[in-house]
């Protein structure tokens, strides 16, 4: 057991969840689009095998994020505790997430789906499980807020594989050295914060409940914070559980058809551009500003309630490109698409510590599940419009306003749940 001097803060808590989550998203799961016009230029892969290839990882997040919902299940009846286990999944997760990736650097394209599906697994397994770790450290430590910090990792990672593509290109490496380089890069990170994943991580004492000339001052640790605090807002049955899953399902479905074929349709905009490969470091600065927004967001309101205004405003960034199909259009809707992408999982995931405060981890898991669902539901109904349609610039222009209609839902489910269930 540490010692309580040995006891990381708060602060290196954050930054070692940002850390893994930059490893785990970043380059576990979308270093993947940065390289992809390198590997198509060499003709190591297609565009149907590019699909295969993006799907395969889509589906192995997906039933990671399935088998991090039944496991504290199956924990419990051997007697294990997930606490202890959880620490050591983030582990074992970064370590598989810098094989696998490094392993795509091998000419063996038959088992590349295979490592796509297996850096899927990867990354929904240390998603959940540091979001978990993270969140429960830093509300005992009552900064509950801090947990928002973590999220500025995807981010952090999109910008980084963004711009080193960009730097491979220009030194006309081939794809194999960038997946090398990525795998190392996944492989370093994981030594830094390895120590702050320890599985016999002592958890601070909760802090008392608050007095009332105290409460509003809490408010947001009470929101994440262990069944110790009360909480602001009263537990909800199993319909509202059913409708946060489905409300965040549908951003899954709604992000993912514009960062799949964003580029694709920015080039029949904007063909002969030279500033057509800013718009993935662009969506991960958006990420990177939202996290670090939702942060220093006041306590005291409702989740629900800016989880339907993230997605509002993910909506204007789907619409963007279709509503002014110019280079300022694509940057700005790249912008709003990134602002909300890490908010959005930050507050459900306050969401579902609140709902159930004794079992969070598993219906992270859950949710992180119906986000996978969206994920693997969106491009292939993108396909399928723009094979039905008269052009391919007017099926994606249709998948597009579908992703839009489709957070706006998102949006409305939130509301409704809202008003079903009002605060105390």
């Amino acid at each position: 057991m540490q010692s309580p001097t040995n006891t990381p803060t708060a602060a290196t808590i954050a930054a070692a969840g940002l850390v893994a989550l930059a490893v785990a998203m970043g380059i576990g799961r979308f270093a993947f689009t940065p390289l992809l016009p390198m590997m198509l230029s060499e003709g190591s892969v297609d565009l149907p095998g590019a699909g295969l290839l993006a799907s395969a990882n889509y589906l192995g997040y997906l039933l990671g994020a399935l088998g991090c919902t039944f496991q504290p299940w199956v924990w419990r009846r051997f007697g294990w505790a997930t606490s202890v286990q959880g620490p050591r999944l983030v582990r074992g997760g970064l370590v598989a997430t810098a094989l696998f990736t490094t392993g795509m650097a091998l000419h063996f394209p038959a088992a590349w789906p295979l490592l796509r599906f297996a850096a899927g697994i990867a990354s929904a397994v240390v998603f959940v499980y540091t979001t978990g770790f993270c969140l429960e450290q830093l509300a005992s430590r009552a900064v509950p807020a801090m947990g928002a910090l973590i999220y500025v990792g995807p981010g952090a990672g999109i910008v980084a594989s963004g711009l080193a593509a960009s730097a491979l290109v220009q030194m006309q490496a081939t794809a194999a050295s960038g997946w090398l380089t990525f795998g190392m890069l996944a492989a370093l990170l994981t030594a830094l914060v390895w120590r702050v994943f320890e599985n016999r991580m002592p958890t601070p004492t909760p802090t008392p409940t608050p007095t009332p000339a105290s409460a509003s001052a809490s408010a947001s640790a009470s929101a994440c914070a262990p069944s110790a605090q009360a909480p602001v807002l009263p537990p909800g049955g199993t319909g509202e559980m059913a409708l946060l899953t489905v409300a965040y399902g549908l951003a899954g479905i709604g992000y993912i058809i514009t960062a799949t074929f964003l580029p694709v349709i920015a080039r029949q905009a904007l063909p002969g551009s030279p500033l057509l490969d800013v718009f993935w470091p662009l969506f991960g600065v958006g990420v990177m500003v939202g996290a670090l927004l939702a942060s220093r967001m006041p306590a005291g309101v409702d989740l629900r309630l800016r989880l339907a205004a993230c997605y509002v405003l993910q909506a204007m960034g789907v619409a963007a490109s279709l509503v002014s199909p110019t280079l300022g259009g694509f940057a700005i809707g790249s912008l709003l698409l990134g602002l909300p992408f890490t908010a959005i999982t930050f507050f459900a995931m306050q969401e579902v510590r609140r709902l159930r405060p004794t079992d969070a981890t598993s219906f992270m898991g859950l949710l992180t599940a119906a986000y996978g669902l969206g994920q693997i539901i969106g491009p292939p109904l993108a396909v399928w419009l723009v094979a039905r349609t008269s052009s391919a610039a007017a099926g994606f222009g249709l998948s597009l306003w579908l992703a839009t209609g489709l957070l706006l839902v998102g949006a409305a489910l939130y509301v409704l749940i809202a008003r079903r269930h009002r605060l105390r």
